[in-house]
């Protein structure tokens, strides 16, 4: 299950800035992404344009390409 909350940092504790429903003594793990290091926020239109410049295959120094897709998830 995945859950995304809000998150003050406050003398070496992370308070939530809203309840959740967990269990007492339930573990997680948390990935911290704070507000500062976020990129500026882009339109769909720019992100889908940065995605449609990416190149189709890998550089002649890669090991990886599309080509190996299915090779690599279904061997």
């Amino acid at each position: 299950m995945t859950i995304t909350v809000h998150a003050i940092y406050e003398q070496g504790v992370l308070r939530l800035t809203e309840p959740i429903l967990l269990e007492e003594g339930t573990h997680v793990e948390v990935i911290v992404i704070t507000k500062e290091s976020q990129s500026v926020e882009k339109t769909p239109a720019e992100i889908l344009a940065e995605i449609a410049a990416m190149p189709l295959e890998a550089s002649h120094n890669d090991k990886f390409s599309g080509r190996d897709h299915d090779k690599i998830l279904y061997s």
